[in-house]
């Protein structure tokens, strides 16, 4: 068969980045001799899991836009048409263009459609970001992790939001596990984190940058929270510094193995990134979640859904207190503690799914 180029664009944060790594892996199992290139910035954090999953990078001038009018929004004309040259190049004899939204795809659509390469695009959100908005124009090959309520996105194929490839892993090889074996692979993973596991655990996730804010909280209630035998398990975030570490409380920088951390954990504290919303309801832990304060609000709506389960609560940034979560932590444990384990696999062929758009896509370019 004859061999294609297959370009990836999603960069920024492990929300766009995860789910990319999880449909080029699908795709270079399905199709071997294809050749696979991912497009990202040099301060990505697609810098250094793009190349640990074994794909090609290549860089592209960053386009900023500022949230709110500023000197800096000068700038902007100028790098996006930097960052479509550098687009066009990379692109130049490529045969599928598919993005995730984030920075880096805005540029690769307007490029992909200069070019008049076919264009897929998965949205991961229940409210769509400008990007992928922004790509719509290009394409109608449109696929949606949950179902969106209003524009283009509304009439997307719903895949499903792609597994990392460690948790699809888990589902596929405990397929049928009961209550029991669930319970069983909790302590051990517990015990293998260094951790009690006769002790609940909270697991606390900030976002693959971490968030000061939810950083600040628990460094001030820490000692208060594992006086009530609760341990913390808490990823801080690449650019923050590592706490030192006890019996009862260990962090780190970043959680490669997030399949682990979420069997080990019994309450998980976390930003509600469509990602994250997805990965908790496919394991099927109880949230306390804290959506991000800037963006277009996309966060807040992701939540909704495991809040309506009743495997959720939801909090704003500023309600977010110390006081609060010592104040709540105990009654939301003993609530989480007592909520039946409820493997979601909805998401489980999501990878699959968007690899027959991009089939599909390949085989029909006009479409």
């Amino acid at each position: 068969m004859e061999s294609r180029t297959v370009v990836f664009a999603g960069g920024g944060t492990a929300g766009h980045i995860q789910p990319a790594l999880a449909v080029a892996l699908h795709w270079q199992k399905a199709h071997p001799s294809d050749r696979i290139i991912f497009l990202g910035t040099a301060t990505g954090l697609e810098t250094s899991l793009v190349p640990a999953a074994g794909f090609d990078l290549q860089l592209i001038t960053r386009v900023r836009v500022p949230r709110s009018p500023s000197l800096g929004a000068l700038k902007s004309p100028t790098q996006l048409l930097r960052s479509i040259a550098d687009c066009r190049r990379i692109l130049s004899g490529a045969d599928l263009l598919i993005g995730f939204g984030g920075y880096v795809c805005a540029p690769a659509y307007i490029a992909a459609a200069t070019r008049k390469i076919p264009i897929v695009i998965h949205e991961a959100n229940a409210k769509p970001g400008w990007a992928n908005r922004l790509g719509t124009l290009f394409t109608h090959s449109l696929a949606a992790g949950i179902p969106v309520a209003a524009g283009k996105f509304s009439e997307a194929l719903i895949t499903g939001i792609p597994l990392r490839e460690d948790i699809a892993e888990l589902l596929n090889e405990n397929k049928g596990i009961d209550e029991q074996g669930w319970a069983e692979m909790q302590a051990h993973e517990k015990k293998k984190f260094g951790f009690d596991p006769k002790n609940p655990l909270l697991l606390v996730v900030g976002g693959s940058q971490g968030s000061q804010a939810i950083n600040s909280v628990i460094e001030k209630t820490r000692m208060e929270i594992n006086s009530h035998s609760i341990s913390i398990l808490h990823s801080v975030g690449g650019s923050n510094a590592v706490v030192v570490a006890d019996e009862n409380y260990k962090s780190v920088q970043y959680i490669r193995e997030m399949a682990r951390a979420y069997v080990a954990a019994d309450l998980i504290i976390a930003r509600s990134g469509a990602i994250t919303c997805s990965e908790i309801r496919t394991i099927g832990k109880f949230a306390i979640f804290i959506p991000l304060a800037i963006g277009n609000g996309e966060q807040g709506i992701n939540a909704l859904e495991l809040v309506s389960r009743g495997n959720a609560v939801l909090i704003d940034q500023k309600s977010f207190t110390p006081q609060w979560l010592v104040d709540n932590i105990v009654a939301i444990m003993e609530k989480a503690l007592n909520s039946a384990p409820s493997v979601d696999l909805s998401d489980l062929d999501a990878t699959a799914k968007i690899t027959a758009l991009m089939e599909h896509a390949l085989r029909n370019p006009k479409a």
